[in-house]
């Protein structure tokens, strides 16, 4: 989509090209002489922080409308799942057990990516994290029915690329974690979750908590693999201590298969209002 608005002002692209062809003098070779947005140095001190946070959630959502995204299915998984046919290379046996929700992935997003195609690549386009695992698996099913997907990569102490599944205009990298999981949320239909470690649970509990405390609307929550979730997480122990309320346990659904999360999504009805949390 062309923005085709005209602006009475000189061309920041220009200036900045006619800026780099100055005399070469001591003044123009000065760092105070760049220009501030042309200004590596200036945009990454400590005090630019505010600064680059508006532009990487800015950065981001323009570039989703431009493509006419109106809303997503969120894939949160872990990295260290192996596909089915890689799975004797896991490191632990739980790993290569857990494999077959690499499978269960890619057939859930080959379902939601067939939705997705009817809408003309607009509703419930798939979103993962963009790195292996799970969120391979997200992206290569989008794939395999030809359709598009999103990948929101973090740089991290390793080097991280986009697994080879996304969408390469929908290919994203990000520095903060908050802006990240914000632009994970901020068009989300529904949010799946699958096995994985830390940063799934991160994933996991910050969305729950925007949802338990009304900040952010009710869409189908899927745990895929119960037995998994159980094991990790003392659920009802949570509620009979009162930490959280028996109708937080009722903010998602667990969920075995692609077919089962899919249907839940079709047939998905918004809960009544809670009376526990105010009206937004």
């Amino acid at each position: 989509m062309t923005d085709t608005r005209r602006s009475p002002f000189r061309d920041a692209h220009l200036d900045r090209d006619t800026a780099e062809h100055v005399p070469v003098t001591p003044q123009t070779q000065s760092p105070s002489y760049r220009l501030a947005f042309a200004d590596e140095d200036f945009l990454c001190r400590e005090e630019l922080r505010p600064v680059r946070l508006q532009l990487e959630l800015l950065k981001f959502e323009m570039l989703l409308d431009q493509h006419d995204i109106q809303s997503t299915v969120v894939l949160f998984g872990g990295a260290r799942i192996p596909a089915p046919e890689r799975r004797d290379a896991a490191r632990t046996r739980t790993l290569a057990e857990l494999s077959h929700f690499y499978d269960e992935a890619r057939a859930f997003a080959r379902l939601m990516t067939l939705k997705s195609r009817a809408t003309g690549n607009r509703e419930f386009v798939i979103v993962t994290g963009g790195g292996p695992g799970v969120m391979e698996a997200g992206n290569r099913g989008a794939q395999d029915e030809q359709g598009i997907s999103i990948g929101l990569n973090i740089v991290l102490p390793h080097e991280q690329a986009p697994n080879p599944y996304v969408t390469p205009e929908l290919a994203f990298n990000f520095h903060y974690f908050a802006i990240r999981k914000m632009h994970f949320l901020m068009r989300a239909r529904a949010i799946c979750v699958f096995p994985g470690g830390f940063g799934t649970l991160d994933e996991l509990f910050e969305a729950l908590t925007l949802i338990q405390t009304g900040r952010m609307r009710r869409v189908p929550f899927l745990l895929f693999g119960r037995a998994f979730w159980e094991r990790i997480i003392n659920w009802d122990a949570l509620a009979d201590a009162g930490t959280i309320s028996a109708q937080d346990l009722d903010l998602f659904r667990f969920v075995e298969t692609a077919t089962e999360a899919a249907d839940i999504i079709e047939n998905w009805a918004p809960a009544p209002a809670r009376d526990d949390i105010p009206d937004r």
